[in-house]
Protein backbone atom coordinates (compact mmCIF):
# COMPACT_ATOMS: atom_id res chain seq x y z
CA UNK A 1 0.00 0.00 0.00
CA UNK A 2 1.51 2.98 -1.01
CA UNK A 3 2.16 5.33 2.52
CA UNK A 4 4.26 8.62 0.92
CA UNK A 5 1.40 10.34 -1.15
CA UNK A 6 2.66 10.77 -4.75
CA UNK A 7 3.17 14.51 -4.94
CA UNK A 8 5.46 14.00 -1.98
CA UNK A 9 8.09 11.34 -3.27
CA UNK A 10 11.52 11.98 -4.20
CA UNK A 11 13.03 11.43 -7.47
CA UNK A 12 12.45 12.97 -11.24
CA UNK A 13 10.01 13.85 -13.97
CA UNK A 14 10.43 14.39 -17.24
CA UNK A 15 8.27 17.23 -17.99
CA UNK A 16 8.07 19.60 -21.37
CA UNK A 17 11.38 18.77 -22.30
CA UNK A 18 12.74 19.12 -18.78
CA UNK A 19 13.96 16.81 -15.83
CA UNK A 20 12.79 18.15 -12.72
CA UNK A 21 12.69 17.11 -9.14
CA UNK A 22 9.24 15.04 -8.33
CA UNK A 23 7.80 17.55 -6.19
CA UNK A 24 8.89 20.31 -8.71
CA UNK A 25 6.35 19.16 -11.37
CA UNK A 26 3.35 21.23 -11.02
CA UNK A 27 1.35 22.84 -12.92
CA UNK A 28 -1.26 25.57 -13.04
CA UNK A 29 -4.97 25.27 -11.40
CA UNK A 30 -7.21 26.28 -14.25
CA UNK A 31 -5.55 23.63 -16.77
CA UNK A 32 -7.99 22.64 -19.56
CA UNK A 33 -7.12 19.10 -19.04
CA UNK A 34 -8.49 19.43 -15.11
CA UNK A 35 -11.16 20.92 -15.64
CA UNK A 36 -12.37 19.59 -18.96
CA UNK A 37 -10.72 15.97 -19.37
CA UNK A 38 -8.59 16.89 -22.41
CA UNK A 39 -5.79 14.67 -21.21
CA UNK A 40 -4.86 11.43 -22.54
CA UNK A 41 -2.13 8.90 -20.56
CA UNK A 42 -0.27 5.58 -20.62
CA UNK A 43 0.34 2.77 -18.55
CA UNK A 44 3.25 1.28 -18.47
CA UNK A 45 5.14 -1.95 -16.90
CA UNK A 46 9.29 -1.79 -16.31
CA UNK A 47 10.95 -4.98 -16.22
CA UNK A 48 14.70 -5.46 -15.25
CA UNK A 49 14.81 -2.31 -16.11
CA UNK A 50 12.71 -2.30 -19.84
CA UNK A 51 9.37 -1.36 -20.72
CA UNK A 52 7.68 -4.08 -22.14
CA UNK A 53 6.23 -2.85 -25.90
CA UNK A 54 7.40 0.59 -25.05
CA UNK A 55 7.13 1.62 -28.76
CA UNK A 56 3.03 0.06 -29.11
CA UNK A 57 2.68 2.48 -25.86
CA UNK A 58 4.57 5.60 -27.04
CA UNK A 59 2.23 5.18 -30.82
CA UNK A 60 -1.05 4.79 -28.48
CA UNK A 61 -0.74 7.89 -26.52
CA UNK A 62 -0.26 9.55 -29.69
CA UNK A 63 -3.13 8.01 -30.97
CA UNK A 64 -5.25 8.79 -28.12
CA UNK A 65 -4.18 12.37 -28.47
CA UNK A 66 -5.40 12.25 -32.03
CA UNK A 67 -8.78 10.77 -31.05
CA UNK A 68 -9.14 13.68 -28.42
CA UNK A 69 -8.22 16.70 -31.24
CA UNK A 70 -4.34 17.61 -30.33
CA UNK A 71 -0.82 16.64 -31.41
CA UNK A 72 1.40 15.64 -29.15
CA UNK A 73 4.33 17.57 -29.80
CA UNK A 74 7.13 14.59 -29.80
CA UNK A 75 7.11 11.09 -31.93
CA UNK A 76 7.04 8.07 -30.56
CA UNK A 77 10.84 7.33 -30.97
CA UNK A 78 11.21 10.45 -28.64
CA UNK A 79 9.26 9.48 -25.96
CA UNK A 80 10.46 6.19 -25.71
CA UNK A 81 13.99 7.84 -25.75
CA UNK A 82 12.67 10.14 -22.98
CA UNK A 83 10.87 7.24 -21.08
CA UNK A 84 13.76 5.39 -20.87
CA UNK A 85 16.16 8.63 -19.65
CA UNK A 86 13.52 8.28 -16.34
CA UNK A 87 13.71 5.13 -15.91
CA UNK A 88 17.55 5.50 -15.46
CA UNK A 89 17.23 8.87 -13.54
CA UNK A 90 15.46 7.74 -11.33
CA UNK A 91 16.85 3.85 -11.15
CA UNK A 92 13.73 1.70 -11.68
CA UNK A 93 14.48 -1.78 -12.18
CA UNK A 94 10.60 -3.12 -11.77
CA UNK A 95 8.33 -0.38 -11.85
CA UNK A 96 5.58 1.28 -13.53
CA UNK A 97 5.89 4.31 -16.30
CA UNK A 98 3.03 6.89 -16.50
CA UNK A 99 3.01 9.22 -19.43
CA UNK A 100 0.70 12.08 -19.96
CA UNK A 101 -0.47 14.68 -22.32
CA UNK A 102 -3.40 17.52 -21.58
CA UNK A 103 -4.15 21.23 -22.86
CA UNK A 104 -2.79 24.11 -20.35
CA UNK A 105 -4.16 27.13 -19.02
CA UNK A 106 -3.83 29.18 -22.02
CA UNK A 107 -7.36 29.23 -22.45
CA UNK A 108 -10.70 28.55 -19.73
CA UNK A 109 -13.54 27.44 -21.60
CA UNK A 110 -14.65 24.16 -23.56
CA UNK A 111 -12.86 25.96 -26.63
CA UNK A 112 -9.42 25.46 -26.56
CA UNK A 113 -8.15 26.03 -29.60
CA UNK A 114 -5.00 28.39 -28.32
CA UNK A 115 -3.99 26.31 -25.49
CA UNK A 116 -0.11 24.58 -25.21
CA UNK A 117 -0.27 21.09 -24.88
CA UNK A 118 2.25 19.63 -22.58
CA UNK A 119 3.81 16.58 -21.90
CA UNK A 120 5.32 14.26 -18.93
CA UNK A 121 6.34 11.28 -17.95
CA UNK A 122 6.70 9.68 -14.32
CA UNK A 123 8.25 6.11 -12.87
CA UNK A 124 8.27 4.63 -9.77
CA UNK A 125 9.11 1.41 -8.59
CA UNK A 126 5.75 -0.47 -8.24
CA UNK A 127 5.79 -4.47 -7.66
CA UNK A 128 2.19 -5.26 -8.00
CA UNK A 129 -1.05 -3.79 -8.58
CA UNK A 130 -2.97 -6.20 -6.53
CA UNK A 131 -1.60 -8.15 -3.46
CA UNK A 132 -0.44 -11.64 -3.74
CA UNK A 133 -3.05 -13.09 -1.38
CA UNK A 134 -5.84 -11.36 -3.78
CA UNK A 135 -3.83 -13.14 -6.70
CA UNK A 136 -3.74 -16.34 -5.01
CA UNK A 137 -7.51 -16.75 -4.23
CA UNK A 138 -8.65 -14.64 -7.68
CA UNK A 139 -10.18 -11.34 -6.86
CA UNK A 140 -13.81 -10.32 -5.86
CA UNK A 141 -15.80 -8.38 -8.65
CA UNK A 142 -18.94 -6.90 -8.17
CA UNK A 143 -21.14 -5.66 -11.71
CA UNK A 144 -21.20 -1.69 -11.40
CA UNK A 145 -24.33 0.23 -12.30
CA UNK A 146 -22.21 1.84 -14.64
CA UNK A 147 -21.83 1.12 -18.80
CA UNK A 148 -19.19 1.30 -20.95
CA UNK A 149 -20.61 4.35 -23.20
CA UNK A 150 -21.31 4.11 -27.17
CA UNK A 151 -18.52 4.86 -29.73
CA UNK A 152 -20.69 7.29 -30.94
CA UNK A 153 -20.97 8.94 -27.62
CA UNK A 154 -17.25 9.03 -25.97
CA UNK A 155 -13.88 8.65 -27.76
CA UNK A 156 -13.90 4.68 -26.64
CA UNK A 157 -10.89 3.91 -28.52
CA UNK A 158 -8.44 6.57 -26.98
CA UNK A 159 -6.96 6.59 -23.19
CA UNK A 160 -8.50 9.10 -22.61
CA UNK A 161 -8.57 10.27 -18.45
CA UNK A 162 -12.59 11.16 -19.20
CA UNK A 163 -13.45 7.72 -19.65
CA UNK A 164 -12.31 6.61 -16.49
CA UNK A 165 -14.40 9.01 -14.24
CA UNK A 166 -17.02 6.04 -14.23
CA UNK A 167 -14.31 3.57 -13.58
CA UNK A 168 -13.57 5.20 -9.97
CA UNK A 169 -17.16 5.12 -9.61
CA UNK A 170 -17.53 1.96 -9.68
CA UNK A 171 -14.34 0.65 -8.15
CA UNK A 172 -15.05 2.59 -4.97
CA UNK A 173 -18.80 1.23 -4.93
CA UNK A 174 -17.17 -2.17 -5.16
CA UNK A 175 -14.65 -1.92 -2.32
CA UNK A 176 -17.47 -0.44 -0.66
CA UNK A 177 -19.21 -3.27 -0.60
CA UNK A 178 -16.33 -5.63 0.06
CA UNK A 179 -15.42 -6.63 -3.09
CA UNK A 180 -11.79 -5.61 -4.89
CA UNK A 181 -13.24 -4.31 -8.52
CA UNK A 182 -15.90 -3.62 -10.44
CA UNK A 183 -17.07 -5.51 -13.43
CA UNK A 184 -18.46 -3.04 -16.13
CA UNK A 185 -21.07 -3.74 -18.94
CA UNK A 186 -21.23 -1.61 -22.03
CA UNK A 187 -24.39 0.01 -23.32
CA UNK A 188 -25.68 -2.47 -24.87
CA UNK A 189 -25.47 -4.60 -21.61
CA UNK A 190 -23.25 -6.87 -22.80
CA UNK A 191 -20.11 -7.59 -20.50
CA UNK A 192 -17.20 -4.83 -21.21
CA UNK A 193 -14.15 -5.16 -18.89
CA UNK A 194 -13.24 -4.64 -15.04
CA UNK A 195 -12.25 -0.60 -14.39
CA UNK A 196 -9.04 -0.64 -15.75
CA UNK A 197 -7.78 -4.10 -17.39
CA UNK A 198 -9.89 -6.44 -19.71
CA UNK A 199 -11.74 -9.88 -19.10
CA UNK A 200 -11.46 -13.53 -20.33
CA UNK A 201 -13.40 -16.32 -19.57
CA UNK A 202 -12.58 -19.80 -19.89
CA UNK A 203 -15.43 -21.75 -21.27
CA UNK A 204 -14.60 -25.76 -22.38
CA UNK A 205 -11.20 -25.16 -22.77
CA UNK A 206 -11.84 -22.39 -24.86
CA UNK A 207 -10.73 -18.92 -24.22
CA UNK A 208 -13.67 -15.98 -24.49
CA UNK A 209 -13.22 -12.39 -24.57
CA UNK A 210 -15.33 -9.60 -24.84
CA UNK A 211 -15.61 -7.41 -29.01
CA UNK A 212 -13.66 -4.38 -27.74
CA UNK A 213 -15.93 -2.17 -29.87
CA UNK A 214 -16.75 0.25 -27.15
CA UNK A 215 -13.73 -0.04 -24.76
CA UNK A 216 -10.19 -0.05 -25.29
CA UNK A 217 -8.38 -2.83 -26.99
CA UNK A 218 -5.54 -3.18 -24.38
CA UNK A 219 -1.65 -3.92 -25.38
CA UNK A 220 -1.91 -6.92 -22.75
CA UNK A 221 -5.08 -7.76 -24.03
CA UNK A 222 -4.21 -8.47 -27.14
CA UNK A 223 -0.67 -9.75 -26.23
CA UNK A 224 -2.78 -12.65 -24.08
CA UNK A 225 -4.76 -13.57 -27.32
CA UNK A 226 -1.71 -13.95 -29.06
CA UNK A 227 0.17 -15.95 -26.07
CA UNK A 228 -2.68 -18.08 -25.71
CA UNK A 229 -2.67 -18.85 -29.61
CA UNK A 230 0.51 -19.99 -29.89
CA UNK A 231 -0.28 -22.71 -27.10
CA UNK A 232 -2.90 -23.93 -28.96
CA UNK A 233 -6.20 -22.50 -26.70
CA UNK A 234 -8.78 -21.42 -28.68
CA UNK A 235 -9.34 -17.61 -28.71
CA UNK A 236 -13.27 -16.69 -29.75
CA UNK A 237 -13.54 -12.65 -29.53
CA UNK A 238 -17.95 -11.89 -28.95
CA UNK A 239 -20.46 -9.99 -27.74
CA UNK A 240 -20.86 -11.89 -24.07
CA UNK A 241 -24.22 -11.85 -21.91
CA UNK A 242 -24.17 -11.14 -17.73
CA UNK A 243 -25.92 -14.50 -17.67
CA UNK A 244 -22.73 -16.38 -19.23
CA UNK A 245 -20.77 -16.12 -16.50
CA UNK A 246 -22.42 -18.71 -14.86
CA UNK A 247 -20.64 -21.05 -17.93
CA UNK A 248 -17.59 -20.29 -17.06
CA UNK A 249 -14.90 -22.26 -15.36
CA UNK A 250 -12.09 -19.84 -15.27
CA UNK A 251 -11.70 -16.06 -14.91
CA UNK A 252 -9.01 -13.12 -15.28
CA UNK A 253 -8.56 -10.09 -15.87
CA UNK A 254 -5.34 -8.45 -17.67
CA UNK A 255 -4.08 -5.24 -17.89
CA UNK A 256 0.00 -3.68 -17.83
CA UNK A 257 -0.88 -2.65 -14.29
CA UNK A 258 -2.94 -5.64 -13.21
CA UNK A 259 -0.90 -8.40 -15.58
CA UNK A 260 -3.00 -11.25 -15.55
CA UNK A 261 -5.24 -11.71 -12.16
CA UNK A 262 -7.54 -14.29 -11.58
CA UNK A 263 -10.96 -13.72 -10.71
CA UNK A 264 -12.52 -15.87 -7.57
CA UNK A 265 -15.69 -13.96 -7.43
CA UNK A 266 -18.24 -12.16 -9.62
CA UNK A 267 -21.17 -10.89 -8.11
CA UNK A 268 -22.83 -14.44 -6.26
CA UNK A 269 -20.65 -16.42 -8.96
CA UNK A 270 -17.31 -18.54 -8.00
CA UNK A 271 -14.49 -19.60 -10.09
CA UNK A 272 -11.47 -21.17 -9.46
CA UNK A 273 -7.98 -20.74 -10.35
CA UNK A 274 -7.95 -23.11 -12.77
CA UNK A 275 -4.94 -24.82 -14.89
CA UNK A 276 -6.07 -22.38 -18.12
CA UNK A 277 -5.24 -19.18 -15.62
CA UNK A 278 -2.20 -20.68 -14.22
CA UNK A 279 -0.49 -21.63 -17.85
CA UNK A 280 -0.62 -18.02 -19.14
CA UNK A 281 0.29 -16.48 -15.81
CA UNK A 282 3.51 -18.38 -16.09
CA UNK A 283 3.81 -17.79 -19.81
CA UNK A 284 3.09 -13.87 -20.15
CA UNK A 285 5.57 -13.73 -16.43
CA UNK A 286 8.23 -14.60 -19.15
CA UNK A 287 6.97 -13.29 -21.86
CA UNK A 288 7.68 -9.62 -20.54
CA UNK A 289 11.32 -10.10 -18.38
CA UNK A 290 12.51 -11.57 -21.92
CA UNK A 291 16.01 -10.13 -21.96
Amino acid sequence: MQTVPFDQRDGYIWYDGNTVLWRDAKLHVLSHGLHYASCVFEGERVYNGKVFKLTEHSERLIKSADLLGFKIPYSAAELDKVTKEVIAKNKIENGYVRPFAWRGSEMMAIGAQATKIHVAVAAWTWPSYFSNEAKERGLKLQTSKWARPAPNMAPTASKAAGLYMICTLSKHAAEQAGFEDALMLDYRGYIAEATGANIFFVINDELHTPTPDCFLNGITRQTVIALAKSKGIKVIERHIKPEEVANAQEVFVCGTAAEITPIGVIDEHKFAVGPVTKKLMQEYSELVRQP
